[in-house]
Formats: C-alpha cells, structure tokens, sequence
C-alpha cells in the first residue's frame, strides 16, 4: 500500500505477541495494535497494521507480551498512606485500628498525596483501572485524573461515629445525590459507582436506601460482605441473617452489584449470587494475610458467577500488585487437591475481562478488541525467569513480575514507557507521602 493512502492514527504499539483476552484467546505473532482518539481501531499482524496505518507516536514491543490492562476490582487506594501499620492482626483489629487513624490523618489533600503514590505503583504494576472505595473520593478522583489514569470510585456510605470525611450519615444521601448528578452520562469505560461499606456499618433501610440510589443513577453498587466468620457472626446476630442472606432479603443483589470478598459463602448463597447476576471480587492476598480464609472460586465459577481480582487496600495487602495476586489465585485453590482448578488462563482472565465485566466494562474494558478503549500494557519477555515460554497464559499467572511491565497506556495516552513514568513526578510523589508519614 502506498504510505499516501495510510490512515493517520495516534498510537502504534507493534512487533510484540499480543494476546487479546478475547473469547477465544486469540495470540496474534509478531502483532500489532492500532489506537486512535483513546480507542483501539485494528488489532492484527504488525506487518499489515503498519501498512495501513501512520502512528504519530509508535512503541516497538519487539520480544515482549502486548496484553490488556489488569482491572483491579476492589482497593482502597489512599491506605497506602498506612502502609504497615496494621500487618498480623484479625480483620476486626485491623478495622479497629484504621478507622482511628483514618479519622485522625485524613484530609483532601493526604488522600490525593495518597492516590498519586496508588496511581504510580498501579501503574508500574501494568495496572490502568480500579475501583476504589474510600474517603474524600472527589481528591482521589482529581489526582487520578491528572495522571491519566482509569479510577472507578463515587460516594461511600459508612454509618460510623466520627466519619473522616465529617459528613454525618443523616447528610450523607444528598451529598451523594449532588455528586451523582453532577457527573452527567456515563462515558465509554467509565459508569457511577456508589459504595455501602458492609452490612455491619449500614442498617437494612441504610442499605436499602443506598442501594435505590445506586439504581436511580445506573450506578455500581459496590459492598463488602461476608469477609470472614466474625462478620458473619455479627451481621447474623445483629439482623437475624448473614450477609448474603441479608442483601439478598432486602432485594439489594443483582447484576448492577459487586460484593467484595465473599470468603464465608454457603451452597445456598452462591446459588443466591448466581441467580442475581451479582458479581465478586477475590482478593485473595488481602485475605490470607488478615486469615479471613479462602473463598470458594472454584464453586463461584461453576455456578457462573462473575469473579474479577482486587488487591484491597495497602494497609491489607501491603501492594497494589495485581500480578501477585493473579499468581496467587492461581495457586492457592490448588490446595484443596485439584491441580487442574483456576488454571492460568481463568486467573489471567479474573484479572482482565472478567475484572471488566464485574464492573459492568466489558464492553469497554478487559480485551484488546477494536471499539474498545486503548487500556493495554507491554510486558518484557526476555528476561531469565520467563524464559522458556512454553504458554502465554502459564507465563503470566505463574512467573511474570510487575517488574517486567515496560509500558503501560490509558485510553491510549502512554502513562509509562521504558519503565519512566510521564505524567508523575515520581521523586515527589514519594517525598509527599514521606513528608505525611513524618506528620503522622
């Protein structure tokens, strides 16, 4: 083809595999994905893309592994600001512990110092998208958005005695009203979240309230719920059913829900969540560090129930690295006897399309497809420990770092290219939270 009947495009990422994450998995050898206006317009071989296209900037991903972005289903990014402060304690003591220093440290600006550091190690990470449950999300979103980055996040609704943010409960729906009418339509990749924090800060005409909000507005509901016995226990005695049960009584389940956890589950309860379309995000790392226990993935799949990945808070987790998790996810159902149970593949796609599509993205987000918005990622293959390759999946789930991503775009802005961050200050996003830490 002439290069005069080329279309002008923004972004040429060619020359490396690109494993879409499409139904069918395709690999594309040697490929090429073409970006135009924040969406991917052709995914095929690099010797025909880069015919039919010229790329105002191009990425040579020769030797390296083109995937989607990683979607991190349930964090709560500005706890990186406690990072540490509350390792080898129960859930319940961690709760105790947080919710004091939240009230006491918490303010707009610590929580946007806070998100910038998420924001750079989740990009790092290869991570474009989260959501995001946490105080002052109005901070959290502007800093987000500076960077460029893919945040999900809205009003929290958290009954508790001196929130951080100071908005008592009885003001808190037409707060969240204001913002939720102030953001307008939803865009391509992006929709409203509105957060209830758990069936053990909320009453059952709490949750119900919040829950019709979220409906008014097309919104996310996104909820903790059965993180651990204890939980379960107290939701029980408390109301008279556990948290699945509960939810489910109050009709606040359905496909428009995301239930972050899900460790505590009966046979019954994850038929309930199958039958309702909600959705669950596994974090399994945040999960066997506080020793809330396992949550049932294998059964959740096979009822068909949607399952994406999330890293939950630092405070937690300690990282914000979804790779860790895909490994660990990976691995840690094996443990029961079957080898053969959350494979690879399942593991890399909880992290990828399935992520999306417990956000209600799928349509936007979690494949490299054209039409779809340009979240990918260049990971770097030639290094020792990921060589030989025998599977692109295997390669991922069970020994690809986050240190092996090179690059990382956002709605095909690049965020990150030859490991050097472009729209952080990196050295001052780690003086800010350093400055914070000593005020602490």
């Amino acid at each position: 083809m002439n290069r005069e009947h080329t279309v002008n495009i923004d972004l040429l990422v060619h020359g490396g595999d690109v494993l879409t994450v499409d139904e069918a998995g395709t690999v594309v050898h040697r490929g090429a994905v073409a970006v135009h206006e924040g969406e991917i317009v052709a995914v095929g071989p690099a010797e025909e893309l880069c015919t039919r296209f010229t790329a105002a900037q191009a990425i040579d991903a020769a030797g390296c592994l083109v995937l989607p972005g990683l979607v991190n289903t349930h964090t709560h990014l500005a706890m990186t600001l406690l990072r540490g402060r509350a390792d080898d304690v129960t859930l319940q003591g961690f709760l105790e512990r947080v919710l004091k220093w939240e009230a006491e440290l918490l303010t707009p600006k610590n929580v946007a110092a806070a998100v910038r550091l998420a924001v750079a190690e989740s990009v790092r990470a290869g991570v474009t998208s989260a959501l995001d449950m946490y105080w002052f999300h109005e901070a959290a979103e502007q800093a987000a958005r500076e960077a460029g980055w893919r945040l999900h996040s809205g009003p929290t609704f958290m009954d508790v005695p001196d929130p951080a943010d100071g908005i008592a409960y009885e003001d808190r729906m037409r707060w969240a009203r204001r913002d939720l009418e102030a953001r307008g339509p939803a865009r391509a990749g992006r929709r409203p979240v509105v957060f209830a924090h758990s069936a053990y800060t909320l009453s059952p005409d709490q949750l119900t309230e919040v829950a019709a909000l979220a409906r008014e507005f097309g919104a996310l509901l996104h909820i903790h719920a059965a993180e651990n016995p204890t939980e379960v226990a107290t939701v029980e005695v408390r109301h008279g059913k556990r948290p699945v049960e509960l939810l489910d009584s109050l009709g606040v389940l359905g496909p428009d829900v995301l239930l972050a956890h899900a460790v505590d589950l009966t046979g019954p309860e994850i038929a309930t969540l199958a039958r309702t379309g909600t959705s669950v995000a596994h974090c399994p790392v945040s999960n066997l560090k506080l020793g809330c226990g396992i949550a049932p993935v294998p059964r959740l799949l096979s009822a068909g129930v949607t399952v994406g990945l999330g890293t939950d808070g630092a405070v937690s987790s300690n990282t914000l690295d979804l790779l860790a998790v895909v490994r660990q996810a990976a691995l840690v159902h094996k443990a029961g006897g079957d080898p053969t149970t959350v494979g690879a593949e399942q593991a890399v796609r909880m992290a990828t399309i399935e992520g999306a599509r417990a956000l209600g993205l799928d349509v936007h987000l979690g494949s490299l497809e054209p039409g779809k918005r340009a979240d990918l990622i260049v990971l770097e293959l030639d290094r020792p420990h990921l060589t030989p390759r025998h599977d692109v999946w295997s390669t991922l789930a069970y020994a690809a770092q986050s240190s092996d991503v090179r690059d990382t775009i956002v709605d095909g802005r690049i965020l990150m290219r030859d490991r050097a961050l472009t729209t952080l200050d990196e050295a001052a996003v780690l003086k800010a939270l350093s400055d914070l830490e000593a005020l602490a």
